[in-house]
């Protein structure tokens, strides 16, 4: 999800709820605690310099249950913090502490926003000397249904 996406959103719902990727949603007392931008320069494996910049999210909850964020509210600190983001429409990336500080991506369901898991890859697979079966996807095996079996 990108800024002006959930700037459109925030305009259409009546609550801002975010939902987990395992379906439970944060407490509704949670916290924007900072709106972020975040530069990544990086090389990769096969030696290629690269750079990323995404708006970050920092959810929290505290002890304070009567607290709720508005739709506007959300709003007005997306507007306060563009002097930070600036004009371009960055994609939304999201931390929010589990265990330890989790990482996901955003999208949205309807009215709820939702936590989206992210994951790592190699970005020079070419370069890297991994057989490219190695960078498919596990396929799910329930129960002697295999993918493309028809029984799922």
């Amino acid at each position: 999800m990108k800024i002006s996406e959930i700037k459109q959103a925030l305009a259409e719902v009546e609550a801002v709820n975010f939902r987990l990727p395992t379906g439970e949603y944060l407490p509704a007392h949670f916290h924007v605690t900072e709106v972020g931008l975040v530069s990544k320069h990086f090389i990769d494996c096969g030696g290629v310099e690269r750079r990323e910049t995404v708006a970050n999210f920092q959810l929290w909850e505290a002890g304070d249950y009567d607290h709720r964020l508005a739709p506007q509210k959300f709003l007005h600190i997306l507007d306060l913090s563009q002097r930070i983001l600036g004009s371009e429409d960055l994609e939304i990336e999201v931390e929010y502490q589990q265990a330890t500080i989790g990482k996901f991506g955003l999208t949205r369901d309807g009215n709820d926003f939702v936590l989206t898991q992210k994951q790592t890859a190699c970005l020079a697979q070419d370069a890297c000397g991994i057989p490219d079966a190695a960078f498919a996807l596990p396929q799910l095996q329930i129960a002697g249904c295999a993918p493309g079996g028809g029984c799922c």
